[in-house]
């Protein structure tokens, strides 16, 4: 599975439905199965963005797709990083020469 870590915004829509923003994560985490993704972990954030995610997917695309999807949806705007593991890092550094 590839990792993501996703920052999000609401946006004006989204703070309008604030209270319903624990509901809207149960049912994007679901969602996520579509895309035979998993939404592992998701923060309530202060200061620059209003929410962090970890994301695990088995692709790009599949990432890629459920990203667009939640975002069509209009609560938030997203912001994703590929992440790397201690191990996956260990492998890239072992291809530098």
């Amino acid at each position: 599975m590839v990792r993501y870590i996703a920052l999000c915004n609401f946006t004006d829509q989204g703070i309008r439905n604030i209270k319903d923003t624990t509901k809207r994560a149960d049912a994007v985490k679901e969602a996520a199965k579509k895309f035979g993704a998993n939404m592992t972990q998701i923060y309530w954030t202060l200061g620059l963005y209003d929410l962090v995610s970890i994301i695990e997917a088995p692709d790009e695309m599949s990432a890629t797709a459920f990203g667009l999807a939640i975002g069509a949806a209009g609560n938030i705007r997203l912001q994703t990083l590929r992440a790397f593991s201690k191990e996956e890092m260990s492998g890239i550094l072992g291809k530098m020469a």
